[in-house]
């Protein structure tokens, strides 16, 4: 069955039916990007069309549970490891295991990206850095601070792109915290201060450019 240029949602047992929502590109893909908050992120896989490789976007949906904190925990290792741990495997293992199955698409990891916004940001960091095998690129945009880098970072690093907001001064405090540790480590690492606050219009606007520096051409503008 022909699915290019739609999206195509899958429910899965974890957390009692947890949804993946993937964009296919009209084009057959040439990067893949994993996201956290998948029910939004997956939504701009449409913006690549125009000027950036065609790029498959995987968003992992975010529970459903009210409490912050149930994603938080989710999301990052220092609240709950067990949790965290739990997502990850769902998250890792099982859900590039549909993705290789269902669309018959495995690329290296220098072709596949972890992405995340707030929260999700440390997210993005964590699996990025526990899996460099996997993700060969972070895209973390106005990350929080629960997670922060530890005092030795683990090697091989990913390529990584940070965004953080003038008006969002506390974000991006900590993007630019995660791009010194990165780069102190050597890792190939890009840091946008943008103007902009907290918000989905300011990421969306950023994550073609995300995309096109990790898997394309052309560099964004600085």
């Amino acid at each position: 069955m022909n699915v290019a240029g739609e999206f195509v949602t899958e429910s899965f047992g974890y957390d009692g039916g947890r949804q993946v929502t993937v964009s296919v590109p009209r084009r057959p893909p040439e990067a893949i990007v994993y996201a956290g908050d998948g029910q939004g992120i997956s939504q701009w896989g449409p913006d690549l069309e125009a000027d950036a490789p065609p790029t498959m976007v995987v968003g992992v949906h975010r529970t459903d549970d009210p409490d912050e904190m149930a994603r938080i925990k989710e999301y990052s290792p220092q609240f709950d490891e067990q949790i965290f741990t739990a997502h990850e495997r769902f998250f890792v293992d099982e859900v590039r295991a549909w993705v290789r199955s269902r669309f018959e698409l495995d690329l290296p990891a220098e072709r596949t990206a972890v992405c995340g916004v707030s929260a999700g940001g440390e997210l993005a960091l964590s699996l990025g850095l526990r899996h460099p095998d996997v993700y060969g690129v972070i895209f973390c945009a106005s990350p929080g601070g629960g997670h922060r880098p530890p005092d030795v970072l683990p090697g091989p690093l990913p390529r990584a792109y940070l965004l953080g907001g003038t008006e969002e001064p506390w974000f991006l405090e900590n993007a630019t915290r995660w791009a010194d540790a990165l780069r102190a480590a050597g890792a190939d690492v890009i840091l946008q201060e943008r103007p902009g606050e907290h918000g989905g219009a300011f990421w969306r606007n950023e994550f073609p450019l995300m995309v096109r520096w990790a898997f394309g051409d052309a560099a964004p503008a600085t």
